[in-house]
């Protein structure tokens, strides 16, 4: 496999191995990433728990077959330019560590499991020119636009349960049987920090659900079709074709199909007056607040009226 740098790490990991400093979207970084392997952003996804990627896509996507091309988004974007700037902050918070780069790593039997940890975390070196001992913990770098999946700073329960997949994964392939630590802004100026400590079982889960899945997609048992926005668009790009001809479906899908064209007109309808009510009560303001929980936030035109309504709904993305 072809790696963009060869150079060592002054430290080590107990069970990993490195294939090197590979650049997102780069053809070597593809390669550490395609194939019949699972990578610490794809272990949710195998569980059915990531809301960015469905079983259905990432079955499609180890098998070789279309899916939709990955496009960068503004969060994503500013997620990736914003990682080293929180990464210091953490480094700043907790003097006598370091936080470094950590590339791009394997499992050292089980080849296929795959991670790329955004840091690796070991104690500062007492002179200039000592070597670092072993890694002792991973620093997961995060942003988000509202923190809405986040919870208070430090608290237990904090990170998002897809969060908590890609720490336990990445963990579980360097062998760092220890903790991860976020490093989390929110809003831009919202700094905060949680724990995510190894759990030798739910690692376990997790390794198992990857190898089932990888048995699935060298079996060719496709997972059902779900009602994910991503599985919709890897079933589009499947065609490489068109003819002009019927094709007989059946009953049962026909029935479902029309059933939701039903449903879809009732629900626009009353998602145009809930909208309307919501709108209504936040008047000249910007959000709508219920019990303390934030619902939408209006966006407003340079008149003072409003250009759109728009739920809380966005997802983190970096």
């Amino acid at each position: 496999m072809s790696t963009e740098s060869t150079t060592s790490h002054p430290y080590t990991v107990p069970e990993g191995v490195l294939i090197g400093h590979l650049t997102p979207g780069t053809e070597a970084w593809e390669e550490a990433r395609t194939g019949l392997t699972i990578t610490a952003t794809e272990i949710a996804a195998v569980v059915g728990l990531s809301p960015w990627m469905s079983r259905f896509t990432l079955w499609h996507k180890k098998a070789g077959l279309r899916v939709a091309p990955f496009e960068m988004s503004s969060p994503i974007e500013w997620g990736v330019r914003l990682e080293d700037a929180v990464a210091l902050k953490w480094q700043e918070e907790h003097p006598g560590y370091l936080a470094a780069p950590a590339g791009t790593w394997q499992h050292r039997e089980r080849e296929w499991q795959r991670a790329t940890p955004d840091r690796l975390i070991y104690p500062q070196p007492a002179g200039e020119f000592e070597i670092p001992d072993q890694a002792e913990e991973l620093l997961e770098v995060k942003t988000s636009p509202f923190g809405d999946d986040w919870g208070p700073d430090g608290a237990d329960d904090g990170v998002p349960v897809w969060y908590r997949c890609q720490a336990m994964w990445q963990m579980d392939t360097l062998g760092l049987r220890t903790r991860t630590r976020f490093g989390v802004l929110i809003s831009g100026h919202d700094y905060r920090e949680y724990v995510v400590e190894y759990d030798e079982a739910e690692a376990q889960i997790l390794r198992d659900a990857a190898m089932k899945f990888l048995d699935e997609v060298r079996d060719g048992i496709r997972p059902p079709i779900d009602g994910a926005d991503d599985t919709y668009q890897t079933i589009r790009v499947q065609p490489d074709g068109f003819d002009d001809i019927d094709v007989e479906i059946p009953l049962e899908d026909a029935a479902r199909y029309e059933l939701a064209q039903e449903q879809m007109a009732a629900a626009k309808t009353e998602l145009t007056t809930a909208r309307g009510l919501v709108l209504d009560h936040i008047g000249t303001g910007r959000r709508a607040v219920a019990n303390g929980r934030r619902i939408a936030y209006r966006i407003p035109k340079p008149d003072g009226t409003t250009k759109s309504l728009n739920p809380y709904q966005q997802k983190d993305a970096a």
